[in-house]
């Protein structure tokens, strides 16, 4: 171990080589339920080239190296090692915010770069990206792209990695590879300014589309060192509205035919116990909010932009209130404890250094897949029959349902708050989590991002996928360095 601490510290230098017991132990477990292993080190490397040198050592001595670039807490099993003696790459560290590129709408950041880093940037500038849901202040913006992360505006997502474009990733062998149209040019990012290139269509190089082999693969065949994201203009003038249900089947074809007409912006469907926890950080007053709260509710946002924003809105607004009426819904701005101006912060802040999943109890064990919204209402009755086996109160689960890829699918997730100090709880909650995530399988549930036990239940279904996926690792992670123990390898 000496030796190779030694090695490292020549490589990322030695205050960047940490081995004491605290840090060891908050990157050998996460909030899920998986087994804990303790790393031998965590490394944090500064810029491209000591990653690449990071990834050449660890194949000359065979060290496994698992990726991390968000800080904690982390949730799915993902960043913690599954082969002994491994090593945790921490890129934090590296911040840059090499390009903003109002023209094309593009920026090109580091792994490192978080949310909440990255929107005031991007503001100085008149531009934004488009946002999961209130995510922690010091996610990783690169790290929420590759691990596919649903955005809230439907009709800006093109396809599930949107909006990542380009990646710069040195793969398990050690290379150097730019993907999309990056990967046309020289494997120089200035050299391709220099050029006018962009770095903004996502296909490439050539025939070959590099970035699909990095999106969702948890670290598992190289470690990305740069991103395109395709960015949007700020707003001029906006709107919210809020459309509740006591059903969720009586909002399915109002959804669907607001994202196929591409009317609004933000679009995603909340239970009353979702919404609660959001707006209202505190357990308790969180409780008492849901139960003002109707069972369900559609958040949308309009806006309009650069050219005529007040017309466009103006018109927008008609439209959607058309709607609305169409499917014999009602319309408010608000209900009792929760505004337009907390819709507004929900879509456009982070929740901070505390997840509000964790703030009910503690601790949550989330499920979440991908479906069509007309399913949705069976899927969740699965899950709630389950819940009653284990008489867990289902007023507690909340639920968050949103669109993507202009409404052909829907990420569907539920979120089950319980006690980590408590035994009892702990294990009721890992019954549910596998017994319902095994019958949502049978049922057509498309497990988007297996992670953990997912893995068993999505790649034993499909040998041949599972083959050509597992010679794909061998040629770009030969010596099998990239998170070993990951998906199915």
């Amino acid at each position: 171990m000496e030796t190779k601490r030694r090695q490292l510290a020549a490589i990322v230098g030695e205050d960047n080589v940490l081995d004491d017991p605290k840090t060891l132990e908050e990157f050998s477990s996460d909030e899920s339920l998986c087994e804990p292993l303790r790393p031998w080190f965590v490394v944090k490397p500064a810029n491209e080239s000591e990653v690449q040198a990071l990834v050449k050592w660890a194949n000359a001595t065979a060290t496994p190296l698992v990726p991390v670039s968000s800080g904690a807490p982390h949730f799915y099993g993902d960043t913690v090692p599954t082969a002994t003696e491994a090593v945790i790459v921490d890129l934090s560290c590296m911040k840059a915010i090499k390009r903003i590129d109002r023209r094309n709408r593009i920026a090109v950041i580091e792994p490192g770069v978080t949310y909440s880093e990255l929107a005031p940037a991007l503001a100085k500038e008149g531009l934004r990206i488009p946002r999961p849901l209130a995510p922690r202040a010091n996610k990783s913006v690169v790290a929420s792209l590759l691990e596919r992360q649903p955005t809230t505006i439907p009709r800006l997502n093109f396809s599930l990695p949107e909006p990542l474009r380009n990646c710069g990733v040195v793969w398990g062998s050690g290379e150097l590879a730019f993907t999309g149209e990056a990967g046309n040019g020289p494997l120089n990012l200035e050299a391709q300014w220099q050029r006018g290139l962009a770095q903004v269509d996502g296909k490439g190089p050539l025939a070959t589309d590099l970035m699909r082999l990095v999106t969702g693969a948890q670290g598992s065949m190289g470690i990305v060192v740069w991103a395109s994201i395709k960015l949007e203009l700020i707003p001029a003038v906006r709107s919210s509205f809020f459309v509740p249900n006591a059903e969720l089947s009586g909002l399915v074809d109002f959804i669907y035919k607001l994202t196929k007409v591409r009317l609004g912006d933000e679009t995603l469907l909340l239970n009353r116990a979702k919404l609660a926890g959001l707006v209202e950080p505190q357990p308790a007053a969180a409780r008492k909010l849901r139960e003002a709260l109707p069972e369900w509710v559609a958040l949308v946002g309009l806006a309009g932009t650069a050219l005529l924003p007040e017309e466009r809105l103006k018109v927008q607004e008609k439209e959607f209130r058309a709607l609305v009426q169409e499917f014999r819904l009602t319309l408010c701005g608000g209900f009792a404890g929760v505004s337009r101006a907390d819709v507004v912060r929900l879509i456009d802040g982070d929740a901070g250094d505390h997840p509000p999943t964790l703030a009910a109890k503690g601790a949550s064990q989330d499920i979440f897949f991908l479906t069509t919204l007309d399913k949705a209402s069976g899927l969740i009755e699965t899950v709630r029959s389950v819940a009653a086996r284990f008489d867990y109160p289902w007023p507690d689960v909340g639920i968050y349902i949103q669109p993507q890829h202009q409404g052909v699918a829907h990420h569907v997730e539920f979120n089950f708050p319980y006690d980590p100090d408590d035994a009892k709880e702990v294990a009721r909650a890992r019954d549910i989590y596998l017994e319902a995530s095994a019958e949502l399988v049978d049922q057509g549930a498309y497990f988007s991002r297996p992670y953990g036990y997912w893995s068993e239940l999505v790649y034993q279904r499909d040998a041949s996928s599972t083959e050509i996926l597992r010679t794909v690792k061998q040629i770009v992670d030969p010596a099998n360095i990239m998170n070993p123990g990951k998906l199915c390898f």
